[in-house]
């Protein structure tokens, strides 16, 4: 989860070199910079649960299948479960700084760059 929590990060720096921080502060709605950081993160966290959920299906079988009591390896409840968990730490990781981000005055940020 720091992993996640770090990329998230980075990318929030990385945004606010971008033009559509500098579109903020020529005046873009705060709602829509919320949207565009969320979905961006959401976008990298969904490719990371779509790999990782594919890699444990794929590996299960092979690794934990005698360790599993009267479960099945390939568990849909479970895989579902951990992949909208994931989602909604993902989500939760985006909107703390996202939300901090539409507060900070624009001009004070280009300025400090």
């Amino acid at each position: 989860m720091d992993n996640l929590r770090q990329d998230i990060r980075y990318a929030f720096r990385r945004l606010i070199k971008s033009p559509a921080f500098t579109a903020m502060a020529l005046g873009a709605h705060q709602r829509s910079v919320l949207r565009l950081i969320v979905r961006e993160a959401m976008v990298m966290a969904s490719g990371g649960v779509l790999i990782g959920v594919t890699t444990a299906f794929l590996l299960t079988e092979w690794l934990v299948s005698k360790l599993l009591f009267e479960t099945s390896p390939h568990d849909p409840a479970t895989f579902a479960a951990v992949a909208v968990t994931l989602a909604l730490v993902a989500l939760a990781a985006a909107y703390v700084p996202a939300r901090r981000a539409t507060r900070v005055d624009p001009i004070v940020a280009l300025r400090a760059e």
